[in-house]
C-alpha cells in the first residue's frame, strides 16, 4: 500500500471514530478507538502533520468528556502514553523544520548575493542545460536569466574549446575541477576570451549532478599579450638585423682599414723621401706642403690603426679571469711615462678591487682613459689625476678616473662615446674620436656600463662598472 493510500485510509477511519464520539450518544469506547488509530498511525508511519492532528483531536476529546461530566481517568493512561509517543517525533520535526527554515534563509541570502555579483556565475546540469544565471553572466554575455535558463550553454554561447582544453570534461569528472580558457560569443555577436573555472557538484550517492561555472572576460588581456608577443618578435628581428649590420660594418671597417694600409705606407714613404732628398730644391711653401702631406698621412695611419683595434674588440673572443685592477693601473701608468715626460702630475691611486674580465681588453680600456686624463690636463701647471673605487653594487664593482683638465659641456655628453665624435678641436687636443667608443664596447662586452661627469674647464670623471671577482 502506498503512503497516500495509508494516509487516506487512516484519515477516513479516524474522522469517522472522532465524529462518532462527538455525537451526543458517543461513549468511552469510541474515544479509545480514536486513540488506537493514533497508535496505528505511528506504526504505519503516517505523516507528522497527521500526528499533530491526532494530538490536537485527543486534547479536544478530553475537553468534551469533561464538559459532559464523563470521568476521563480510565482514558488518561492510554492517552498519556499515546501523547508521549507523539510528542517526541513532533518536537524533533519542529527542530528539523526550524533548521530547514534557517538553512533555506541562508541559501536564499547566498543566492541573492551570488545573483548580484558582477562576476559571471551560472550553473548547468550534466546535460549542459543552464539552471541558474546570475547578473554578472547577463552583463558579460547580454542574455537575461529568463533567456538563458533552460538553454544548453554550449549552444547559447557557441563555445570554442582550444586544443589545450580538449579534455576539460574528463579532467572535471576525475578531479571535480577544471580551469582554462575558452572562446565564446555574446548576444551581440562579439567574441570574447574567458578564463573559465568549473566546479563539479555530486549528489548523495556521489554521482555528478551539476557544474558551477565562473568566468572572467580576459579579452583585453589576451590582446595585450598578443601585442607584446608581436613586439617581442619585432624586437628580436631588429636585434638580429642590427647584429648583422654591425657585423657587416665591422667587416667593412676591417677590410677598408687593412686595404688602406699598403697605399698609405707608400704615401708616407715617398713623402719622407721627398722631404729628405728634395728639401734643398723646394721653396718654403713646397716644404710646408710636403710636411702637411706627411703629417696627414701619419694621422690617417693612426686612425686606421684605431679602426682596426675597434673592429677587433667587437670580434675577438674574451678570455675572462680574475684581474688585479691595481696592478693593471700601475702597468699602464708605467707605460705612459715616456709620453708624460717631465710634466708635473700628482697621481692619487687608491685601493682597487679585483674584477672578473679579459685582462688584455681591460688594459686597452684603461690605457685610453688614463692617457685621456693625461692629455686633457696638460694645460694645467700641476695636473691632478685620481683613480679609485666607489661602493658599487652587489655583483659589480665601480672604479673612477678623475682629472682636473679641460672637461666638457655635459649638454654634449650623448656624443661622448660615438665613433669619430670629438668635443674638442684637433688643434687643441689630438685624437681620432675612436678611443672612448672602444672603451664603451669593451665595458659592455663585460656586462658593465660607463658614464661620465664633467664641467667645462673643471675636469672630468669617468665611472666604469665591471663584474666583481
Amino acid at each position: 500500500m502506498s503512503t497516500d493510500q495509508k494516509d487516506s485510509t487512516f484519515e477516513a477511519r479516524y474522522r469517522s471514530a472522532l465524529e462518532g464520539y462527538l455525537e451526543p450518544t458517543a461513549d468511552e469506547t469510541q474515544l479509545i478507538a480514536a486513540l488506537e488509530l493514533g497508535r496505528t498511525a505511528l506504526a504505519e508511519e503516517i505523516g507528522l502533520l497527521d500526528l499533530l492532528a491526532i494530538h490536537h483531536a485527543s486534547q479536544e476529546s478530553l475537553i468534551h468528556m469533561a464538559r459532559r461530566n464523563v470521568d476521563p481517568q480510565p482514558l488518561l493512561a492510554k492517552a498519556s502514553e499515546f501523547l508521549r509517543q507523539v510528542a517526541a517525533p513532533i518536537e524533533m520535526a519542529q527542530r528539523d523544520w526550524r533548521d530547514i527554515a534557517a538553512r533555506e534563509r541562508t541559501i536564499r541570502e547566498q543566492a541573492r548575493l551570488i545573483d548580484q555579483t558582477h562576476d559571471c556565475i551560472f550553473v548547468r546540469d550534466m546535460n549542459d542545460v543552464i539552471t541558474f544565471w546570475n547578473r554578472g553572466a547577463e552583463e558579460l554575455y547580454g542574455w537575461s536569466a529568463e533567456e538563458a535558463v533552460g538553454k544548453k550553454s554550449r549552444d547559447l554561447l557557441r563555445t570554442v574549446v582550444p586544443e589545450a582544453s580538449a579534455k576539460a570534461l574528463e579532467v572535471l569528472l576525475t578531479t571535480d575541477r577544471w580551469e582554462g580558457e575558452l572562446i565564446e560569443t555574446k548576444a551581440d555577436g562579439a567574441e570574447v576570451v574567458v578564463s573559465s573555472r568549473w566546479s563539479l557538484r555530486r549528489d548523495e550517492q556521489g554521482q555528478p549532478a551539476a557544474v558551477l561555472v565562473t568566468k572572467n572576460d580576459i579579452t583585453a588581456r589576451k590582446h595585450r599579450e598578443e601585442e607584446i608577443v608581436a613586439l617581442n618578435r619585432e624586437l628580436v628581428k631588429r636585434a638580429e638585423d642590427l647584429a648583422a649590420a654591425n657585423k657587416e660594418l665591422e667587416s667593412f671597417a676591417y677590410s677598408v682599414s687593412h686595404d688602406l694600409r699598403a697605399p698609405l705606407r707608400h704615401v708616407i714613404g715617398y713623402a719622407e723621401l721627398l722631404q729628405e732628398q728634395a728639401a734643398s730644391s723646394l721653396d718654403e711653401k713646397s716644404r710646408r706642403y710636403t710636411k702637411t702631406i706627411l703629417d696627414s698621412a701619419k694621422r690617417l695611419g693612426v686612425l686606421i690603426d684605431d679602426l682596426l683595434g675597434f673592429s677587433r674588440i667587437g670580434r675577438a673572443d674574451t678570455n675572462k679571469t680574475t684581474v688585479d685592477l691595481g696592478q693593471l693601473v700601475r702597468e699602464v701608468i708605467a707605460e705612459l711615462r715616456p709620453q708624460i715626460g717631465n710634466r708635473d702630475i700628482a697621481w692619487n691611486v687608491g685601493a682597487l678591487p679585483g674584477c672578473h674580465g679579459d685582462r688584455a681588453m681591460l688594459k686597452v680600456a684603461l690605457v685610453n682613459l688614463i692617457s685621456n686624463a693625461v692629455k686633457f690636463s696638460r694645460q694645467r701647471a700641476r695636473a691632478e689625476i685620481a683613480i679609485g673605487s666607489t661602493e658599487g653594487q652587489h655583483s659589480q664593482i665601480e672604479i673612477f678616473i678623475r682629472d682636473n683638465g679641460a672637461g666638457f659641456d655635459m649638454r654634449h655628453a650623448d656624443k661622448l662615446f660615438g665613433v669619430f665624435q670629438r668635443l674638442h678641436l684637433s688643434e687643441e687636443f689630438e685624437g681620432t674620436g675612436i678611443g672612448l667608443a672602444t672603451v664603451q664596447r669593451i665595458i659592455h662586452r663585460h656586462g658593465g656600463n660607463i658614464r661620465a661627469e664633467a664641467a667645462l674647464d673643471q675636469g672630468a670623471t669617468f665611472y666604469l662598472s665591471l663584474p666583481r671577482a
